[in-house]
């Protein structure tokens, strides 16, 4: 069976616009979380294995920006914003 004529393959271009220079990517920084559950609360970061000790209701603890993602996705957990300098 013959396939006919064909234009030759040109692969898909995106529509969507680049980022513009100074636009931070998401999580490229550390972030700061506020445990908002009623005890104290371990996490371990799926990316880096690393600890996150929030001790009590209200402590706030850093996160690496690679754990971020799943750190958010924990409901006991807020993400805040870092004390201005």
């Amino acid at each position: 069976m013959c396939c006919g004529s064909r234009a030759p393959f040109r692969p898909a271009t995106s529509t969507k616009p680049a980022p513009s220079a100074g636009a931070p990517f998401p999580f490229a920084q550390p972030g700061t979380f506020e445990n908002i559950g009623g005890t104290g609360l371990t996490v371990v970061g799926p990316v880096t294995g690393r600890r996150y000790y929030f001790d009590r209701p209200g402590s706030r603890v850093t996160v690496d920006p690679r754990d971020r993602p799943s750190v958010a996705a924990i409901t006991q957990l807020r993400a805040v914003a870092p004390p201005h300098r």
